[in-house]
């Protein structure tokens, strides 16, 4: 018979955007339940159907609310006194917190956090302080942290949130891993790249940037912007792709950003989508001037379809990328510096091309899907 593993996020789309494959492998090993947020019209169930295990849905919101916070954690506590699973692996800082407390109360024997970012790093003042409470709190009651890179490992150390012996980075690093068979540029032919550039009004003289993720202040949309308005008045034969949603309550843009992305027609707005590869497959280089992560997925997708990447001086874009072997890394919200690295790209193709070739063969050593699969699957077995 097989022990049970819930794993819980915050909203649905990270149980699968995130961990895309992963609860469906371990399925062969576990009888696991994917828990999150129900999402629009029912998002959670059809995505829970794609990965072929069950769902149950508690309503979970990303902000401070406590009034519903507190009936998502009785719903939790509940769901696993009930259901009684061997492990509970929570992912996101919501979902980490609110699981890892209803599971400590509930006697959970392991109760994992993977830990893929910290969202407090940016607050200042009474949030900071509540935030961070808050993130003693979720290690607190966890058996076990998983920082999904060995940045993140030094700077939960440096905070002092917990004390080594319940810190492991798994494998090489990152929650899910790169299926580099998947992401790889022989899927797409010089046919259909030109049919997307048309479809864009991207001319063959044209170079590409292209950005995945959500569109906030966080991500260095506002820097980034304001770097390629610069650099396409020098180099006219440019294009800026935008790929993701905006947050306007969480982390909006600057007026003057929005203005430029809806006035600028170099500018290209697609909203989110289910597939970037074939974005990545018309772009030059992939701009992703974050100021916070844990280990970037879209970064590992570009690398995988051998793209190379302008990436902040952060840890997991500094881990992923070898500056001027892979791509290239400016500091954190230096818009100069990333006007620099763009024109960089612009006039060295040839270095580029290359640091996209050597970016490839980096994730298909180190960060390869069932690597890191296999690397949780060892974990849960040792438990």
């Amino acid at each position: 018979m097989k022990k049970k593993l819930i794993r819980v996020t915050t909203v649905p789309s990270s149980m699968t955007g995130l961990l895309t494959g992963q609860l469906r492998f371990m399925s062969n090993h576990y009888d696991v339940l994917g828990v999150s947020s129900k999402g629009y019209d029912n998002h959670l169930s059809e995505l829970m159907e794609l990965e072929g295990v069950p769902s149950y849905a508690i309503e979970m919101t990303r902000q401070i609310t406590p009034i519903q916070d507190l009936k998502a954690l009785w719903q939790l506590y509940k769901l696993f006194k009930d259901k009684k699973p061997f492990i509970v692996h929570s992912h996101t800082p919501k979902a980490g917190t609110l699981a890892m407390v209803a599971a400590k109360f509930a006697g959970v024997p392991h109760r994992l956090h993977t830990i893929a970012g910290l969202p407090l790093l940016e607050a200042t003042g009474i949030k900071r302080f509540i935030l961070n409470t808050v993130e003693k709190i979720t290690y607190g009651c966890a058996s076990k942290i998983y920082p999904n890179s060995f940045g993140l490992y030094d700077i939960i150390l440096e905070h002092k949130f917990t004390s080594k012996h319940k810190l492991k980075v798994l494998a090489n690093g990152s929650s899910n891993g790169i299926d580099t068979t998947h992401f790889s540029p022989n899927h797409f032919n010089d046919h259909f790249k030109k049919e997307l550039k048309n479809k864009f009004n991207i001319t063959e003289e044209d170079s590409v940037f292209v950005f995945v993720g959500r569109l906030v202040k966080d991500k260095g949309i506002n820097e980034l912007v304001a770097a390629f308005t610069k650099l396409n008045v020098a180099y006219k034969t440019t294009k800026l792709m935008l790929i993701g949603d905006y947050e306007e309550d969480l982390d909006p843009l600057l007026p003057e950003t929005l203005e430029a992305i809806q006035a600028n027609p170099n500018i290209i707005f697609t909203g989110w989508v289910t597939d970037v590869r074939p974005y990545f497959s018309i772009a030059n280089a992939l701009t992703f001037p974050s100021y916070r992560e844990g280990f970037p997925n879209v970064v590992m997708q570009a690398g995988a379809m051998e793209l190379a990447s302008i990436v902040t001086n952060i840890n997991g874009c500094n881990e992923i990328i070898k500056n001027m072997e892979s791509g290239l890394i400016i500091p954190v919200k230096d818009e100069m510096a990333l006007l620099n690295a763009m024109t960089y790209v612009l006039e060295h193709p040839a270095e580029t091309k290359t640091m996209g070739e050597n970016s490839r063969q980096h994730i298909v050593s180190n960060y390869e899907q069932k690597v890191v699969w296999e690397a949780i699957l060892r974990e849960y077995n040792s438990l």
